[in-house]
């Protein structure tokens, strides 16, 4: 059979500029290329152009009702104000680092905005304070600790966030007044669980407050800000996850997303006086993802997950009715539901997998709906965009008499196969691949030729809360099992090319190290029906990446992978580690690191790399020093999918 590899025109070009030629370390600014070849030069100059676009995020309102978003024209995402439906995007920051959270004083008197912002991806947020036409932002924490989940009062005076500023491990809330000159102080203690501020009731004389133990375990409370008397909302008997809460705007209730009655999480009601509950969303199959409120309390939106993609609901709070939005152009994700001042308008962002981010507003009363940003997708033809098709394989166990079910997504060119196949894990793990708008996805299918499939292996969220519980603890192995499945699975399907199977984690996202992981794992485990692994900061060894990753992280962490002062644990960790199984390894692998990452140091690279090179095994080793767990910075990110780009092209 005729085999399409459209990626083999690169080959020549990239063996004669790199064989033998390439310094083993070079350092480029803040970029280090350990072992890296040069990338062909037409290949970076396609990979340029694949990711040149930008995309849009709304943030909220202004008081004169203007759009802040937060998008890219440079090197990083800052904040711009955007008048009217495709208007102008009018720059408000200047920074070295991105701003991804922000959000106005609802006072307009004041004519400030907070943001938060850290410094070359260390993750230690610091909380900014600006005033309209003032040249510097105030600086309101202390400059160290980690912040976030910032929220105004509704007077528009006071902010509360969660903040490390104490003891560097527990999350407690502290409220300031960015314009008093005073230093924040703290509302709430929290403990080693994460503790974050939720919504100011109408009043202002209450904080909703969260606190997360795990992704399956969280308590909702009420807390008096003047007595510091905390009210759980509905106390359940067991373990429930909390996705989110906001204040009634009569401040007799709550509304909340919770898992408590179901394996999704609901959309509930609660009185907090009388106790008497409602389900707002029992007609919805999937998660309730985000909810949010308009001020005078006659509109409520939430986002819900419809099967992977987003649904937007409406109520009508007053007439107690069930809107209908207008359809969206097809298919995609929604989020940062934001209404105006007045509660007419309601804006969030919408991509799809052939769409970039862009933020839509809806008009409630006339039930219209506009783009308020165009976001350009690059220099690239955006006719051959793909959508996947969502396809399941069966796993190993049997749950219900029949093979456990597993769903993957899948980009396949439009050339007749069998295709090189590259298998793209999500991080988290608590998340789940969803075809969102990713250009490197499309350049790599599009490009180089290669079908991609995007598995949600047991432990994913989306699924119930069962499914994302089955990787807990010693239970991690059974993921690599399903691994086991899928790449059994891909090489009897004739449209995949069994002998051309790579494994790479999901890139430049908030979960890259999971995904880097599942990469070694699947390579220490099924390394003869692999050609290649593609290693973002992934795990090499889960008990030094327990002790190592950021102290306020680490409870969290040992509640998913378990604990490793447990000796039994230990012993599991131990011997499922990838480290602990380099010695399997006999394929190329491409490894990339922030060298100021806070959840996986650089440690956990560093020791996989030094260890198969040891053994003689080619590893490239891409280092930014300027960069965390996220590469951020555009010029960053070219050269990480140049070199991801070049490294599959040398796989043969």
């Amino acid at each position: 059979m005729l085999r399409n590899y459209s990626f083999l025109w690169i080959l020549p070009l990239f063996f004669c500029n790199s064989a033998g030629a390439a310094p083993s370390h070079v350092e480029r600014g803040n970029l280090i290329f350990d072992n890296i070849p040069e990338a062909p030069v037409e290949l970076s100059a396609k990979v340029d152009a694949a990711l040149s676009g930008r995309d849009a995020t709304p943030l909220g309102w202004s008081p004169k009702g203007e759009l802040l978003i937060s998008t890219r024209f440079g090197e990083v995402a800052q904040l711009h104000l955007v008048e009217k439906a495709e208007g102008a995007r009018r720059q408000m920051t200047f920074l070295q680092d991105p701003i991804g959270e922000a959000a106005f004083s609802p006072d307009p008197v004041r004519r400030g905005y907070f943001y938060l912002k850290d410094v070359g991806g260390n993750e230690n947020r610091q909380l900014y304070y600006q005033r309209l036409g003032e040249p510097a932002a105030k600086l309101l924490t202390d400059g160290k600790s980690v912040n976030g989940a910032a929220v105004w009062s509704n007077t528009g005076k006071e902010i509360a966030f969660s903040s490390t500023a104490r003891d560097g491990i527990n999350h407690d809330i502290y409220i300031v007044d960015p314009e008093s000159g005073t230093l924040p102080h703290l509302a709430v203690s929290g403990d080693a669980a994460n503790w974050i501020p939720l919504d100011w009731s109408p009043d202002d004389r209450k904080l909703l407050v969260l606190k997360t133990v795990s992704a399956g375990e969280a308590y909702l409370y009420a807390v008096d800000l003047s007595s510091g008397q905390k009210h759980e909302v509905e106390p359940a008997p067991g373990k429930v996850g909390i996705a989110g809460a906001k204040f009634s705007r009569d401040g007799t209730g709550v509304y909340l997303i919770s898992d408590r009655d179901g394996e999704f999480g609901k959309l509930h009601y609660v009185n907090l006086f009388t106790a008497d509950k409602s389900v707002i969303s029992e007609h919805l199959s999937g998660d309730v993802e985000e909810v949010a409120i308009s001020r005078d309390g006659h509109y409520l939106a939430y986002s819900s997950n419809e099967g992977g993609t987003s649904k937007l609901n409406v109520v009508d709070l007053k007439a107690r009715q069930d809107l209908t939005p207008p359809r969206l152009p097809a298919p995609g994700l929604i989020d940062h539901l934001r209404f105006d001042a007045d509660g007419k308008r309601l804006a969030f962002g919408y991509q799809t997998a052939t769409l970039p981010r862009d933020a839509y507003v809806l008009e409630v009363a006339t039930n219209r709906l506009e783009p308020w940003t165009h976001s350009e997708p690059g220099a690239v033809d955006a006719a051959k965009f793909l959508s996947p098709r969502l396809m399941q394989f069966p796993s190993f166990d049997r749950p219900d008499g029949h093979p456990r079910e597993i769903p993957a997504y899948v980009y396949e060119p439009s050339k007749p196969g069998p295709h090189p196949v590259l298998v793209l894990f999500h991080g988290g793990p608590e998340s789940q691949y969803r075809p969102g708008f990713d250009p490197w996805v499309q350049f790599v299918v599009n490009e180089l030729g290669f079908a991609v499939v995007a598995p949600n292996l047991r432990g994913s969220s989306g699924y119930g809360k069962s499914y994302q519980a089955l990787d807990n603890a010693m239970q991690r192995d059974d993921v690599v099992k399903d691994l086991g499945a899928l790449i059994v699975g891909l090489g009897l399907q004739s449209n995949f090319d069994a002998k051309h199977v790579v494994v790479a984690g999901d890139c430049c996202s908030s979960g890259d190290s999971y995904g880097g992981y599942l990469a070694l794992a699947a390579l220490t485990n099924y390394g003869d029906r692999l050609i290649g692994a593609v290693d973002p900061a992934g795990m090499g060894d889960l008990i030094s990446f327990l002790g190592t990753t950021a102290p306020y992280r680490q409870s969290a962490r040992r509640a998913e992978y378990g604990d490793e002062h447990d000796p039994d644990t230990r012993a599991y960790l131990r011997r499922i580690s990838p480290l602990t199984n380099a010695d399997r390894v006999a394929k190329p692998v491409l490894v990339i690191q922030g060298k100021n990452d806070a959840r996986t140091p650089a440690g956990e690279s560093e020791q996989i790399v030094n260890r198969l090179r040891s053994r003689g095994i080619e590893v490239w080793y891409l280092q930014a020093k300027d960069e965390g767990h996220e590469f951020a910075r555009q010029q960053n990110r070219l050269v990480y999918y140049r070199t991801f780009a070049a490294f599959l092209t040398s796989l043969h």
